[in-house]
Order: structure tokens, then C-alpha cells, then sequence
């Protein structure tokens, strides 16, 4: 064994293993924070909802796009040509750039004035924070072996849960401090809740600087199989945003052959006959337009990257095990993400909860949850990974299940110790199956392929779990509700309850992950090589 200068980790030498070392624990411990930083800009909506519904006149529909696609579709996105990015550049540097931009996008939501120009930062947000975890679980899976991969991934991902937590005390804090001090409006004729997006952007910026000292790892160390980068990486970039950004998407695929442009266009136009009829029912026009543009533009992806490296292709999207614990995770985060951004809300609305009470107990809910779930979850699925071959997805079942009867009581009782305590053991529960799910994609793939392993398991996390969740909630609300003194009241209640119908659904995928993920892990070079022969896709 030797200490590697380069990566900061021991590497293997005639067949020993490779361990992580105090460089490791370091690098995960800055990645932690870079993760608190995503998720306070991220969730900081939800404690400053009732506000910003208030001021720019949205209803609960609206605020669930803003949550939730507004920020999901562009974080997903360009998650696909980013994630392709750290196969194939200096990760510390594209994580230092990206968390500069959405710490500038999160200042610039301060001087929103209606939801069209507090939508456009909200992308912007989403774009630069999908550079973090395919950067993030790529340097992990190269700064740590195989058997500390889960649990390493759930530190990281406690992070989550720390800045969501963090966000709902800063966010209260700040806007009522700055509405107390100027109750009229401050400087640049900000009020609170813009206040509380300037101040928590803004030091990211100042973090950049720190994530850019780090050093880049040699890919596939700790595997024992090194592997080289893409000598272009910037043309590869290109070439991936333009199969995703319509209408180069069409370009893309008439340069394929005819039945590739016929097969696209008939997607595309199916995703916006889908679109037009879900407006006419729900009267949302962002929401399904960006759900639209989304679910086009990530086919357009994915039948491109089939034609361009059809070995990634086949160990991703051609692979059912990778699929069916992508879905069935999504629909854990569907459920987290939705009780994320509304559990405020509803504590406020529905229960007449104090702002500063619940903004602290909800806080500290999610921050203390979240890092016992996710790190307990991680422990345990490396342990079951240990007896078992698909042992981690019995800990991503556990996150669907567990979470049902929480949810139930809480979010039916008119006790707000009850409330909290449910709230708090929804949320742990939940967390234990996201280190699980993601150590089982990332194993399901070749080490050159995890930044887009990684990229397309947050699809799953984002276009299902963030696009839906959020909005989901808000129109069950909008629908059940009833108008007062000539505005609508929703019925937040029955939305956030109606969540626990998607169980089944989730369980019957991952039932299906179970079977299939331990052949698929044991066949990945010989898949990865038959993909590679002429004549296949």
C-alpha cells in the first residue's frame, strides 16, 4: 500500500484493498457543506411560501411549481450534460463554478417582483446546482472503496437534510427581523422574504473559493481500474446540450436517420398533446409546460446517447434494475420532497402555528431526522450489501413503508406536539432510503460512467420526486378547497394525506429491483462489452 499525492487516498498495490484517509474525510466534510449550501437555497421557499403567496398573489398550485419544477426540470436537465461534464473534466472545478452560479441565482431571487421573474431565478438556481451531486458522488466513489460507498454517499446526503432544516430557521429569522426593522419596506424596497434570499446566496459565493483548493482524484482508484477522461471535454458538452435543448433536439436527430427524427417528433409531439390536455384540467400552464419540456428533452437525451456511447446507454436506460431503483426511489422523494416544501405552510395555515415556533421545531425536525435517517441508512444497507447481493434495496423498501403511518396521524391530528413528533419520524424514515438507492445505481455502472449514472438517477429524484411532489400537493389543495372573502383557501390537509396513495406503486418496483440487481451488477463488463460489438445499439 501507498499514499497517492494525487488523489489524498491509499490505493490498491498487488491485490490489497483500498482504503479511504484523512484526506477523504476531508474533502466529504467540505462536499457536506457545499450539499447544506444546495439545500437551504433550494428549500428556503418553503418557510417564506406564505409570504411570497401573499405578496405576488399565487395560489397553492402556483407556489408548488415554484417549489418544485420551476427549479426540478432545469436542475434535471442540465444535470445531463453536467454529469457528462465530470466524466470528463476536473470536478472540483465545475462543483467551484456551479455553486457560484446558483448562489448568484439565489441573490437574484431577492428582487423578484411577480412569479415570472421569481421563476427565471428559480431555473437559474437549478442549473447551477446540478453541477453539485454528479460531481460530488464521483469524487466520493474515488476518494472511498466499495465498502464505504454507502455510507460515505449518506454523510454526504446528510447535508440535505441539515440545509433543508437550516433553511426554514434562517428564512423565518431573517424575514422577521428585516420586516420588524423595516415594516414598510427597506432598502431597495425589499421586503423580508426578499431579504432572506439575498442573505443566504450570498455567502456561497465565498464557498466557491474554498471548493476550488481541492484536489481532483484519479478516476477509478479505488476500484482498481483506472480510467482516462475524454481529451475534449468541452465539445462533448456541447454536443449534449444540443440533445436537449429543443430545436437542436430535432437537428440532433435528423443527423441520426430518418426513423430517429420521425420516432422524436412524434415524442415531442405527444408530450405537448399530454401538456394541452393537463392544462385544460388543471389550469397550470408552467407546471406542464416545464414537465413537457422535460420529459421531451430527456428522451431526446437518452436516444442520443444510445447512437454516441452506446455502453453507458446500455447499463443505464437498457438496464431494468437501474430503472426500477431510480422509479421507486423517485417516488420516496416524491413523498420527502412534498412534505419538505409544505410542512411549513401547513403548520402555519392549518394549524395557526407561529412562524418563529415552527420555523425552529421544523428545523430542527428536519435537520436532526434527516442526519439520523440517512446516516443509519447508510450504515445498515452497507451491512445488508455485505449478506446480501441486493441488500440495500431492502433498506429503500423500508424508506417507502415506514413512512405511511407518520404521515397519516400527523397530518390528521389537531395536536401540534403530535404533528411534530409524526413529522419528525416521517422524515427519518423516508431518509434511510436515499444513500441505499443511490450506492445501488452507482454500482450498477462502469466507474467512467458515474457522473452519468448519477445525472440520470436524479432525473428520477427531480422530474418525479421534485417536478410532482410540491404541485401534487398544491392542487389537491386547490381542488379541495374552498373561497373566502373572494380568494381561494386551499385544503392542505388532504393534499399532503393523498400522498400515501403512490406506496404501491413504489413497493411493486422495488420488489422488481430486488430480483433484478444482483445479475446486473454481476454482468457489467460483459454488458458494457456486448454493447460496444457491431451490430448492436
Amino acid at each position: 500500500m501507498q499514499d497517492d499525492d494525487v488523489t489524498g487516498a491509499t490505493v490498491a498495490e498487488n491485490g490489497a484493498e483500498p482504503r479511504a484517509t484523512g484526506y477523504s474525510w476531508y474533502v466529504l466534510t467540505v462536499l457536506v457543506i457545499v450539499y447544506i449550501l444546495n439545500f437551504i437555497d433550494r428549500q428556503i421557499v418553503s418557510i417564506l411560501a406564505v409570504d411570497i403567496k401573499a405578496d405576488l398573489g399565487l395560489t397553492d398550485s402556483d407556489m408548488g411549481f415554484l417549489g418544485g419544477a420551476a427549479f426540478a426540470v432545469f436542475y434535471a436537465l442540465f444535470g445531463i450534460p453536467l454529469g457528462r461534464l465530470a466524466d470528463n473534466w476536473t470536478r472540483v472545478r465545475l462543483l467551484a463554478i456551479g455553486l457560484a452560479l446558483w448562489s448568484t441565482m439565489t441573490a437574484l431571487s431577492g428582487f423578484a417582483r411577480d412569479q415570472l421573474s421569481l421563476s427565471l431565478a428559480r431555473m437559474g438556481v437549478g442549473v447551477g446546482e446540478a453541477t453539485a451531486s454528479p460531481t460530488a458522488y464521483s469524487l466520493i466513489s474515488d476518494y472511498f472503496p466499495k465498502r464505504q460507498r454507502a455510507t460515505a454517499i449518506a454523510i454526504y446526503s446528510s447535508g440535505l437534510y441539515i440545509g433543508g432544516g437550516i433553511s426554514l430557521f434562517i428564512g423565518a429569522l431573517i424575514k422577521e427581523s428585516w420586516n420588524a426593522a423595516y415594516p414598510g419596506g427597506g432598502p431597495l424596497n425589499l421586503v423580508g422574504w426578499q431579504a432572506a434570499f439575498l442573505a443566504v446566496g450570498i455567502p456561497g459565493l465565498l464557498v466557491a473559493l474554498w471548493v476550488a483548493t481541492l484536489r481532483e482524484p484519479v478516476r477509478g482508484a479505488m476500484d482498481s481500474a483506472p480510467a482516462t477522461s475524454s481529451p475534449r471535454p468541452f465539445r462533448n458538452l456541447v454536443y449534449d446540450l444540443s440533445t436537449i435543448v429543443p430545436p437542436f433536439t430535432v437537428i440532433g436527430a435528423f443527423r441520426r436517420g430518418w426513423g430517429a427524427l420521425a420516432i422524436n417528433l412524434a415524442v415531442g409531439a405527444a408530450m405537448v398533446a399530454v401538456a394541452i390536455g393537463m392544462i385544460g384540467v388543471t389550469d397550470n400552464v408552467p407546471q406542464w409546460s416545464a414537465v413537457a419540456l422535460g420529459y421531451y428533452a430527456v428522451f431526446s437525451w437518452a436516444t442520443a446517447l444510445r447512437a454516441q456511447d452506446p455502453a453507458t446507454y446500455r447499463l443505464i436506460w437498457g438496464t431494468p434494475a437501474f430503472i426500477a431503483t431510480t422509479l421507486g426511489y423517485g417516488l420516496v422523494s416524491l413523498v420527502a420532497y412534498a412534505l419538505a416544501f409544505w410542512s411549513a405552510p401547513y403548520a402555519e395555515t392549518v394549524l395557526g402555528l407561529p412562524k418563529a415556533e415552527l420555523a425552529f421545531v421544523l428545523g430542527a425536525n428536519g435537520a436532526v431526522s434527516g442526519f439520523l435517517g440517512v446516516i443509519l441508512g447508510g450504515r445498515v444497507a452497507d451491512a445488508l450489501r455485505a449478506r446480501y447481493p441486493a441488500g440495500r434495496v431492502l433498506v429503500i423498501l423500508f424508506g417507502v413503508l415506514a413512512p405511511v403511518i407518520p404521515i397519516w396521524i400527523g397530518y390528521t391530528t389537531e395536536n401540534a406536539f403530535l404533528f411534530y413528533t409524526m413529522n419528525f419520524l416521517a422524515g427519518m424514515f423516508g431518509a434511510t432510503a436515499l444513500g441505499a438507492a443511490a450506492a445501488t445505481t452507482q454500482d450498477l455502472v462502469l466507474p467512467r460512467m458515474r457522473g452519468t449514472a448519477t445525472a440520470a438517477f436524479f432525473l428520477g429524484t427531480t422530474l418525479i420526486g421534485l417536478s410532482f411532489g410540491p404541485y401534487i400537493v398544491g392542487q389537491i389543495s386547490d381542488w379541495a378547497g374552498t373561497i373566502v372573502d373572494g380568494r381561494p383557501v386551499g385544503d392542505l390537509r388532504t393534499g399532503i394525506v393523498s400522498l400515501i396513495a403512490v406506496t404501491p406503486i413504489a413497493v411493486a418496483l422495488l420488489a422488481y429491483a430486488w430480483r433484478s440487481v444482483p445479475q446486473a451488477e454481476a454482468t457489467l463488463a460483459e454488458r458494457a462489452e456486448a454493447a460496444r460489438a457491431p451490430g448492436r445499439p
